[in-house]
């Protein structure tokens, strides 16, 4: 059984009551972490936990994807996603998808979530029942995703820039069709629905330095609406 386990959480005014609800169910010495990507890497690295517990909206929706980067790293880590909010099934299967052994939601009741924990101690594997029937829903499962290209990371540069899909064909000499296949790509990867949630996702997790973004699109103009005139 699991003697170090790390917890990744936002939720740092909480961790000393978890600490109790985790220890109670017969886990053993227990750090929480609230930091991230390379400062996250080398907790872990030092640390050296035989499971790693985190939060399912650590990263927001991306966080399937940025957990797959980490397991790159540490395949071999015993790795859990922890539902403690209304967090999708529809994302919680991409958990499983990408690599991570086990996904437990609270949202399930507290006996289940707690059978859920006590079976990742003991070095089981348990995923909750909504991701297991998502899962079993799909035709095809999703594809794990795979690190973001160079020409991914130009096109998700100028969404975010503002650029439309016709406005990157030019700098990035491609077609319409193109610039669209490389965007559902980064849908994809990032678990999000559209350019705004892929915007917040790039913003969030780092993808993309707010500080460059200061160019524009060629023939660029500002079209502002009509002002509608007063009535008396």
């Amino acid at each position: 059984m699991a003697t170090k386990t790390l917890i990744m959480s936002r939720h740092v005014k909480l961790f000393p009551d978890w600490t109790k609800y985790i220890k109670a169910l017969g886990y053993g010495e227990i750090l929480f972490t609230d930091k991230e990507r390379d400062g996250l890497f080398t907790q872990v690295t030092e640390y050296k936990p035989d499971i790693l517990l985190f939060g399912c909206g650590f990263y927001s929706r991306a966080t399937p994807y940025m957990m797959r980067q980490m397991m790159k790293r540490l395949p071999q880590m015993n790795v859990a996603a922890v539902n403690i909010h209304d967090f999708p099934d529809d994302l919680g299967m991409h958990f499983i998808v990408n690599g991570v052994n086990s996904y437990v939601n609270m949202m399930d009741g507290m006996e289940e979530f707690a059978k859920g924990l006590k079976t990742v101690w003991e070095g089981g594997t348990y995923i909750a029942e909504g991701v297991t029937q998502r899962l079993d829903l799909r035709l095809e499962a999703p594809k794990p995703a795979s690190d973001i290209t160079e020409r991914e990371m130009e096109v998700l540069q100028l969404v975010c820039c503002g650029f439309t899909d016709n406005e990157m064909t030019q700098p990035l000499d491609v077609s319409r069709r193109t610039v669209c296949n490389h965007k559902a790509s980064l849908y994809e990867k990032l678990n999000v629905r559209n350019t705004p949630e892929l915007m917040l996702a790039a913003f969030e997790n780092g993808l993309v330095d707010i500080d460059k973004l200061n160019f524009y699109p060629k023939g660029y103009t500002v079209k502002p609406q009509p002002l509608k005139e007063m009535t008396a």
